[in-house]
């Protein structure tokens, strides 16, 4: 069903249903228990137009040309809150909003949600949705409906007739009749319309997600609606109602899109109370330290039944409260008795918000597929409700509204609002329930997001640097499209954030990797295209487990190393070979500087060598095996524990620190750092940045903490999403490791440290036997002011009946008063105080999980003076449990379902996250300057140079365009063109990057430049870098000098999402109580002269001519 007309549509459904929700806190949630339901009852007659019944699913059909005609009259259109209905100003206004809420992936995947199949697991199937919301709105003028999921409502409309699509584009359409009463002879109340909020391609998550894969998501989801709505579709809202927690760089992000408000239904309890009580379940959040105000300003409203119907009030077919009777010759006649308890539930509701309007959220998960059991009930409600106001005198006006148009009346009370400026994290739905497992849950996957977003970048930058030719080559048809789509998926949050059951998990990695393959085709395409070369490529996918089958089998090879950067970078290609030794060779011929090692944890021998590549360009380094050479023998330097004593628990670690060097030590060093370990545990003590003269004790090991399945305080369990060990210590996996030092050779003197933690007996508090469970390389690079640890963990055994969650912690002498700092969602960072909240008095009832913040790129801690920051290569949960500390939540595997709907315990096996590898790279500087190192890194690692190998000796390819491998350098010579491929350049110097470049329909390219520095302390203060490279002034970029694969013939700014232009955009204007704030101006676009601010991004879509069309 779906691809027919919209004549099917108009049978009600039938059977009996199954309502799933997900759980609050083991509140009493009404259907919140999945159980048989009965027949529906019948009902009399709603509101309804002279012409119509409440009963139809379907106008007459006479009405529809009628309907039509005024609906396209240009005339009445009106763009904006024009079109909202009428409230009345001396009385409490309930919006009534109608929605589904519709999961991208969870219970089942995104086909199983699409065409409701498998409904024994739940019950959905979005296709009907969608198919009785139409009918029910065009049954109804009064009705209106908001929809989010761009996933699902893109797939249903591409599958429905072009009457049908004529048909939704006019419930679309922003028009009012209410502008046609002086046509017609009587008033109509308005017409049903379909909004959309949020308008992303999913809701996505707000803790494990890259900022850069947000704005993406969004901007698939709002494009879509732009080509197929106009600006009649544009959200102005944003709508998130499920994400389990509120990241303040997400605020920002929605503010720089040009959305009016954000609305959303979880919040920590305590939390929530607290703003009842202060009225301030609304208010302006200022989501940027460093933008100026109101540029990262954000109205916020908090629903105030999460995003569910009020108790009793669910008339879904998986619901089981009872609809509204109003015969009274019914012995089941309950108008009178459910007009009163709404009337009393509204004046309840609206004491804990400040106007007279107050918002009521009719539906829930998977709601609407028979839409014609809730508007009907809905239409008898607010014909009864509001009957009362002549009867009995009653002060309640009930509407059919949507999430814009309250907003819109906020807005018109012209209040002064309280402001907000830390974020929503973590969240709590109940003593002993915090929700901060799923910022580590499924490490693997979300390792395969993080790396499919840095593969999509560089096939975006390559399908707009090589232009058509990298859509249709000598490789077949490429395309970015499907790894698009997959990675806006994969941001929903029940994906990302790990949080579905294991087949959904599954099925998430399967459109990963389906996405993949066509970007490959691209990327050969484009790599031809731009060498001038056609060679067979090969993509070596298992490198985290050292495997290629090109570089180990292959006597010579290629390798292209791209470099999706704005910036030049040197990077240490790794590559498994044969036991043999190699000559590497840059792109002008010179030999470089290579080794191989022997990787003691697999006997594997790993080429390494560094290549330096180009800003958004490439460099082809060539492989060819020495004959009758192999590697020299380096016989293994083991080094045992003898000793167990080194620490005990956390309280005796400022004790323990300071451990005396020795000659026995085993100390790594390059020209910026050192790092010594411990000869009798074989674990790392000290840290050294010889730069700044720094030194610091620090200890790393790894932990794990026993998961809680209940106790005397509380029932709740560790699971997928909840984080609740069953003690505050966690345990030694190990106390010693066995270690063996690998040296490179000169001129390379690459130097790694390899350390095995194996617990050979039971461990410290009686734990089990943990043979093997952690190994660690310890990496340190010449050239590298960071020291990397790159870890692998698991199998977790469970063979004991125990859950375990796997932490690596760090432990320093640094006073750091409870304070630890961590980023949001990769940009900006916030500072973290144990134990306490911003906006209100914390009761603790969890002193582990209840510390715990996401992670998404880094957390650190200073005294002030020195800064110690580890950065991950995914998202994370991490914390400071004890000053000088840091840990981090690497793994977890669970035997226990936390009861929050998921249904299954989080039990990784075999081929699904069983093993997981991964890195933290430590940074120690002064924490003046720290903020260099650690977020130009952090830059380095999220779009980390990709490789692609060939065997060599290709075939010439479109020989009548010269080869282009390295751009020349910043600016054009005269008489000459600009750079090759594209380049920051040294104007932007370290501050600015290119961090969208990607085709956008036949002949253009959509730009986003971004400053990627903060001001320290807020606005207003000095730049994160200023002190250090002395850049006091914004950096100033020409855009004509970036690119020479393409010349900009026209240049047009745009709102972050790239679906309004900047210089047409308004948002509506608040007042915080902190002052008022001007209302920002934009400048003068100037190609040759585009300046940013700190933290600011700013978006361009250009038209553009490829070079071979000039």
């Amino acid at each position: 069903m779906g691809a027919g007309p919209l004549l099917g549509l108009c049978e009600p459904g039938s059977g009996f249903r199954q309502w799933w929700r997900r759980g609050g806190g083991g509140g009493a949630a009404m259907g919140a228990d999945a159980r048989p339901l009965g027949e529906r009852a019948a009902g009399g007659r709603g509101a309804a137009w002279p012409w119509t019944s409440s009963g139809a699913l379907c106008p007459p059909l006479p009405l529809l040309p009628f309907l039509f005609l005024f609906l396209a009259a240009p005339s009445v259109r009106a763009a904006g809150y024009e079109t909202c209905p009428t409230v009345k100003p001396n009385m409490l206004n309930v919006h009534l909003v109608a929605h589904t809420h519709d999961d991208v992936g969870w219970l089942k995947t995104v086909d199983q949600y699409f065409y409701g199949i498998h409904n024994r697991i739940q019950h959905a199937g979005v296709q009907y949705i969608l198919d009785s919301v139409i009918s029910s709105l065009l049954a109804e003028p009064t009705r209106r409906f908001v929809y989010v999921e761009m996933a699902f409502f893109s797939r249903w409309w591409h599958q429905q007739t072009n009457a049908t699509q004529d048909v939704v584009r006019d419930l679309v359409r922003q028009a009012t009749l209410l502008a046609l009463t002086a046509y017609l002879d009587f008033a109509p109340t308005g017409t049903g319309r379909l909004e959309f909020a949020n308008g992303g391609w999913v809701m996505n998550d707000e803790a494990a997600t890259h900022y850069g894969a947000i704005i993406d998501q969004m901007t698939l989801g709002l494009r879509f609606l732009e080509d197929t709505f106009g600006n009649d579709g544009r959200p102005r809202v944003a709508w998130h109602i499920d994400p389990f927690g509120h990241s303040r760089e997400q605020a920002s992000l929605f503010a720089q899109m040009g959305f009016d408000g954000f609305f959303f239904g979880r919040l920590d309890y305590q939390d929530k109370l607290v703003r009842k009580m202060n009225l301030e379940m609304e208010q302006v959040w200022r989501a940027s330290a460093s933008l100026k105000p109101p540029t990262a300003d954000l109205f916020t409203s908090v629903l105030p039944n999460m995003y569910n119907p009020p108790e009793n009030l669910c008339w879904d077919v998986l619901c089981a409260d009872k609809p509204i009777v109003d015969d009274r010759r019914s012995p089941e006649y309950n108008a009178e008795e459910l007009v009163d308890y709404f009337l009393k539930l509204a004046k309840d509701q609206g004491q804990f918000y400040r106007t007279n309007h107050t918002v009521m959220t009719m539906g829930s998960d998977f709601q609407y597929e028979n839409a014609n059991m809730w508007f009907k009930n809905l239409d008898k409600l607010i014909q009864l409700v509001n009957a009362q106001q002549q009867a009995n005198g009653s002060r309640v006006n009930v509407l059919y509204s949507t999430p814009a148009c309250y907003l819109w009346e906020l807005n018109k009370a012209k209040l002064t609002w309280s402001v907000k400026q830390d974020d929503f994290f973590p969240y709590a739905d109940g003593p002993h329930m915090f929700w901060t497992g799923y910022f580590t849950s499924r490490p693997a996957l979300k390792r395969y997001e993080r790396l499919s977003y840095n593969f999509l970048q560089v096939c975006n930058q390559l399908e707009a640097l090589a232009g058509p030719a990298a859509n249709m080559g000598p490789y077949g048809a490429g395309d970015s499209a499907p790894l698009n789509e997959a990675m806006a998926v994969l941001q929903h949050h029940d994906a990302v954030s790990g949080t579905s059951k294991q087949h959904v998990a599954d099925d998430y990695a399967r459109q990963l990797a389906a996405g993949w393959k066509p970007c490959e085709v691209l990327l050969s395409n484009a790599l031809a295209r731009l060498s001038g070369s056609k060679e067979v490529f090969s993509f070596c996918h298992n490198l985290n487990t050292s495997l290629c089958p090109l570089s180990q089998t292959s006597k010579s090879f290629q390798v292209i190393v791209y470099n999706p950067l704005g910036r030049k970078v040197n990077w240490m290609v790794r590559l498994p070979v044969s036991k043999h030794v190699f000559l590497v060779k840059d792109p002008s011929g010179a030999a470089v500087p290579s080794d191989v090692v022997t990787m003691p944890s697999s006997n594997v021998q790993e080429l390494l060598f560094s290549a330096s590549v180009p800003a958004l360009g490439f460099s082809i380094y060539s492989v060819t095996q020495v004959p009758d050479w192999s590697p020299r023998a380096r016989p293994p330097e083991p080094r045992f524990r003898k000793s167990l004593s080194w620490i005990k628990s956390s309280s005796h670690v400022k004790s323990s620190l300071h451990v005396k060097p020795s000659s026995r030590d085993l100390t790594i060093q390059n020209e910026y750092i050192s790092a010594r370990f411990d000869p009798d545990t074989g674990l790392l003590v000290e840290m050294k940045n010889l730069e700044q003269d720094l030194l610091l004790p620090v200890r790393q090991a790894f932990y794990w903490y026993n998961a809680s399945t209940g106790n005397k305080l509380s029932s709740q369990a560790s699971g997928a999403y909840i984080f609740r060990p069953n003690r505050q210590e966690p345990l030694f996996i190990s106390r010693w490791a066995q270690t063996r030092l690998v040296k490179g050779s000169p001129p390379l003197r690459c130097k790694l440290t390899l350390a095995q933690c194996a617990c050979r007996r039971p461990c410290a508090g009686g734990a089990p036997e943990l043979l093997s469970l952690v190994f660690q390389v310890v990496r340190l690079y010449p050239g590298k002011r960071h020291l990397e640890l790159e870890w692998t963990v698991g199998p977790i055994p469970v063979g004991d009946g125990w859950g375990k969650e796997v932490i690596s912690r760090f432990d320093t002498a640094l006073e750091t008063k409870g304070l630890f700092f961590t980023d949001s969602n990769g940009r900006e960072i916030l500072e973290r105080r144990r134990d306490y909240r911003p906006t209100w008095k914390l009761n603790q009832t969890e002193p582990v999980a209840g510390n715990y913040y996401p992670v998404n790129s880094r957390i650190y801690i200073t005294d002030g003076n020195m800064q110690l920051t580890v950065l991950t290569d995914r998202s994370q949960g991490g914390s400071s449990l004890s000053d000088g500390s840091i840990e981090l939540m690497v793994h977890r595997r669970l035997l226990r379902d936390d009861d929050r709907g998921v249904g299954e315990p989080l039990l990784e096996t075999e081929n699904t996250g069983l093993w997981v590898r991964g890195r933290h790279l430590v940074l120690l500087d002064k924490a003046r300057t720290a903020a260099v190192g650690h977020r130009l890194q952090a830059e380095k690692e999220l779009l980390a140079p990709q490789l692609v190998l060939a065997r060599g000796g290709g075939t010439p390819y479109h020989l009548e365009v010269s080869p282009r491998k390295q751009p020349r350098p910043s600016g054009p010579a005269p008489g000459s063109a600009p750079p090759r491929l594209g380049t920051c350049g040294a104007s932007c110097r370290p501050m600015c990057t290119c961090s969208t470049l990607a085709r956008w329909g036949p002949g253009n390219v959509l730009l986003r430049l971004e400053h990627q520095f903060a001001l320290r302390g807020g606005h207003g203060r000095q730049l994160e870098l200023s002190s250090y490279l002395g850049l006091e002034a914004p950096p100033t970029r020409c855009l004509q000098d970036l690119f020479s694969a393409f010349t900009i013939t026209d240049l047009k700014e745009t709102t972050l999402a790239a679906n309004q232009l900047r210089a047409r955009a308004s948002r509506l204007q608040w007042t915080p109580n902190t002052g008022p704030t001007r209302k920002p101006s934009h400048p003068r676009l100037d190609p040759a002269s585009i300046t940013l601010q700190p933290m600011e991004i700013r978006t361009f879509l250009a038209s553009v001519q490829w070079e071979e069309e000039s």
